[in-house]
């Protein structure tokens, strides 16, 4: 008997076992929209200062 042949390969599944809350295109993070450089550099400033 040929057991290599014996039954269908199991495909592989290529997805995450559990979604980010962060994840590109959700609620939180909707595709196309990203920080321009002034608001990241006010906002860095502003948690130095806080420190």
């Amino acid at each position: 008997m040929d057991y290599k042949a014996a039954g269908a390969p199991k495909l592989g599944k290529n997805a995450p076992k559990h979604a980010e809350h962060n994840a590109h295109g959700s609620k939180k993070k909707p595709f196309g929209t990203r920080e321009d450089k002034a608001a990241l550099l006010a906002r860095m400033k502003k948690a130095a200062e806080k420190k």
